[in-house]
């Protein structure tokens, strides 16, 4: 006797998998062999299996558990899977596998903006100095970047600050962004708003547009 089709059986086995992952997994370096891993840790997490087994997760897969162990190295090694304590709500504990490090990295807005910020930064100062950029002088903005954590912002505004006091170069730009840093300078606000306390205290040299930018190097 053939059963009916249950819509209710099919709604109660569902897993919630956001459209996000499904569209956007390949940006964060993923195949679809990671992402099926993924799916399978979260169907077998719905149903209790918080750390299951590698042979449970290549059960309905193609792979076998070498195969899946290897993928589980590559998510835990790209910082997007972590096996995590769990307290249940008779607090006993429990290991599990949490993704929870892998959706921060696909909703990461802020990151990916930046990144995309950092691309049009190098291409910014290609336009200024009407050139290609030496390595050292790509390694001197990524230092700028990475280690002195500038915002691409505020080295843009160091570049144009150099561009209107016709010193247009990367000593220069470094001396400005360090003088900002010991001022306690970390954004254009408040680059816009230090430059305007120091242009209520001293008369200026010349005529020029100072409502924005200051020549801090000759205080």
């Amino acid at each position: 006797m053939h059963l009916p089709f249950s819509y209710q059986k099919l709604l109660t086995e569902q897993i919630n998998i956001p459209s996000k992952l499904i569209n956007d997994y390949n940006g964060l370096d993923l195949n679809e062999e990671d992402l099926m891993v993924i799916l399978q840790i979260l169907n077998l997490q719905k149903y209790g299996e918080l750390l299951p087994s590698f042979e449970l997760i290549a059960k309905n897969m193609t792979i076998n558990a070498n195969e899946v162990a290897n993928v589980l190295k590559k998510l835990r090694n790209k910082n997007y899977l972590q096996i995590e304590q769990l307290t249940d709500e008779a607090n006993a504990q429990h290991e599990w596998y949490s993704l929870s490090p892998l959706f921060e990295a696909l909703y990461d807005v802020e990151k990916e903006s930046s990144k995309e910020e950092e691309g049009k930064l190098f291409q910014l100062f290609e336009q200024e100095f009407a050139r290609t950029l030496s390595p050292i002088e790509i390694e001197t903005i990524s230092y700028w970047l990475d280690e002195d954590q500038f915002k691409p912002p505020l080295i843009k505004a160091a570049l144009r600050e150099s561009v209107l006091m016709g010193k247009l170069n990367f000593r220069y730009i470094d001396r400005i962004l360090n003088e900002w840093k010991k001022k306690g300078v970390r954004s254009v606000k408040d680059v816009k708003q230090s430059s305007q306390n120091n242009q209520e205290v001293q008369a200026p040299k010349e005529k020029r547009d100072t409502s924005v930018y200051y020549n801090w190097l000759e205080e």
